[in-house]
């Protein structure tokens, strides 16, 4: 048959738009528990890898990742309960791809980030404060 010849770029923007930002696809993962949110995290990661050797993924990919994972306090609730070391990692994933100027969040959505990290990182170490759903 006749295959179709995709850029990186539109790959990976597919792979983001079915898989990591498909309720489907997470929400199936995280049924998973901890192997769940670490695979969520790791495909995160290979996302950022692609953007530090190839500089193809586009932007509004680490913004929908952000809001999905990090933004919305249930969701990081619950990343943080089944796997407080990974929803760490993957928080500071996106801190960091915003420093390699991979994705440039407004400042609002940049701080809101920065503090959804601090706790996952206290959350890591027993020190978080705040309430558990």
């Amino acid at each position: 048959g006749e295959g179709s010849v995709r850029s990186l770029s539109e790959q990976v923007a597919i792979e983001t738009r079915t898989r990591m930002l498909n309720p489907k696809w997470y929400e199936g993962m995280l049924k998973h528990g901890y192997e769940g949110v670490r695979q969520i995290e790791a495909h995160i990661t290979n996302t950022f890898a692609w953007s530090a050797t190839t500089g193809q993924v586009q932007p509004w990919v680490y913004q929908q990742l952000t809001q999905t994972f990090l933004l919305d306090p249930e969701m990081r609730d619950r990343l943080a309960q089944l796997n407080p070391a990974a929803s760490a990692k993957l928080a500071n994933r996106l801190i960091e791809a915003s420093n390699r100027n991979f994705w440039q969040p407004s400042a609002d959505t940049l701080e809101a980030l920065r503090r959804a990290g601090e706790e996952l990182e206290d959350r890591l170490e027993g020190v978080y404060e705040g309430a558990s759903a």
